[in-house]
């Protein structure tokens, strides 16, 4: 850990996750249910960054864990995000499927809770999985989240989905060619089309084509090309769309930790200084001037690189342009930056800085912002980014998986998926 920052107070981010995971969740995550795999995937894989597993859980614990993650598996393949749909195998037929569908998002959570507990996958439906995850790809290469009536996509046409479906094929396909050769893989080469397509002018990822960039959907389009292994030629290391992808990243960095305030009484200019900001603002040239010219006589503005090393204190990150620092963007640019390569284009003592002294939380846990209670999807990404930029107190990361590196050894480590054991 860095001496010049705060340091993480390990002991109570133990108690948060504690909390979280043996106790109910507050109100505000009512709305959430549904969503209780990936709640779980937040605070079970907090808990690995932090080492305490083995010494916090009993294994009777962990198991009880992992048979509720299987009975949220759907028998046709995939898993629900939660029990709440579940009517009953006996009772399900393809007519009434459609109310109690498995889920892209909550599948690829499953399958990662499995695998830092220690599960080796023996009980999910590989072939149902791996054959339902092709059918909730939309012909122009993106992913849906669930199958609704009548076998229709549904959900949102955007990467994060895109994200999921890779980490499904890739922890399910494993290396075993004989037991893969009578199932049909998604469309690869479509699904990377897509995610080329929603490059924008800026060198950022959209939520689909022609769409705004943003950091957290940047981070699941590489996310996606690394979990096929494929990258476009034109987004090769050197070339032009790569470097100005590392640098809209890199700009991501900012020092605004929090909304400009708007009261009238703090915002009204005395007329002197309405005066000046007028003539500073206004260029001071003919009327007749070209607007190129115009343009050139504005006053410069102060680049980044002069300005006083005190400022950059703390450095969040935000996930647009001209938004506050966000916690979980620490993590979406970060992580981006590490399957890049480019780690090294930000300032990550500011960035350690700012979670550790502004989003950090007394009682354990990140808020999203500075001064913001906690929540666990801001605490996990707040340790994860920590990670990735040297954090001793934690495991190591993997940027791609979302999890600590010894939880995809583990799958790694498999024999089903080495191919060196055929079903």
């Amino acid at each position: 850990m860095q001496a010049d920052t705060s340091p993480l107070r390990k002991d109570r981010q133990v108690k948060y996750f504690l909390r979280c995971l043996k106790t109910f969740l507050p109100q505000p995550y009512t709305a959430n249910d549904s969503s209780r795999m990936t709640l779980g995937f937040f605070i079970i894989a907090g808990l690995d960054l932090l080492d305490v597993l083995d010494t916090k859980l009993s294994p009777a614990e962990r198991q009880g864990y992992i048979d509720w993650i299987y009975h949220c598996q759907v028998p046709s393949g995939g898993f629900r995000g939660f029990t709440g749909t579940h009517f009953g195998n006996e009772r399900r037929t393809d007519e009434n499927e459609c109310w109690d569908p498995a889920n892209v998002p909550a599948t690829f959570f499953a399958l990662a809770i499995l695998l830092i507990l220690g599960d080796d996958l023996s009980r999910v439906e590989r072939k149902g999985s791996l054959n339902w995850l092709r059918s909730v790809q939309r012909q122009d290469g993106s992913f849906g989240e669930v199958l609704g009536t009548e076998g229709k996509v549904e959900g949102g046409r955007d990467l994060r989905f895109c994200c999921c479906a890779a980490g499904v094929r890739y922890i399910l396909r494993g290396k075993d060619t004989e037991y893969l050769k009578d199932i049909q893989d998604i469309d690869v080469d479509g699904l990377v089309s897509y995610i080329d397509s929603c490059q924008t002018y800026d060198g950022g990822f959209a939520q689909a084509p022609l769409n705004e960039s943003h950091a957290g959907l940047t981070y699941c389009a590489v996310a996606t090309l690394s979990f096929l292994g494929r990258t476009p030629p034109a987004l090769h290391p050197g070339t032009t769309r790569f470097e100005e992808l590392v640098q809209w990243l890199s700009y991501r960095q900012t020092t605004q930790l929090e909304e400009d305030d708007d009261d009238d009484d703090d915002s009204q200019e005395t007329s002197a200084d309405s005066q000046e900001s007028s003539r500073l603002l206004t260029p001071q040239t003919p009327p007749e001037l070209s607007v190129d010219d115009t343009i050139s006589a504005l006053a410069d503005l102060q680049l980044a690189s002069e300005r006083p090393l005190e400022e950059l204190n703390w450095a969040g990150f935000n996930g647009r342009v001209n938004k506050i620092a966000d916690t979980c963007y620490c993590f979406w640019v970060t992580g981006a930056l590490s399957m890049l390569d480019r780690l090294n284009v930000i300032d990550s003592t500011a960035s350690r800085r700012f979670l550790l002294e502004k989003t950090q939380h007394v009682i354990g846990g990140f808020g999203k912002g500075a001064g913001e209670i906690p929540d666990v999807l801001h605490s996990y990404l707040g340790l994860v980014s920590l990670s990735l930029t040297g954090e001793t107190e934690l495991e190591d990361v993997d940027a791609m998986f979302c999890t600590s590196k010894k939880a995809r050894r583990h799958l790694e480590s498999l024999s089903w998926w080495m191919g060196n054991v055929s079903e």
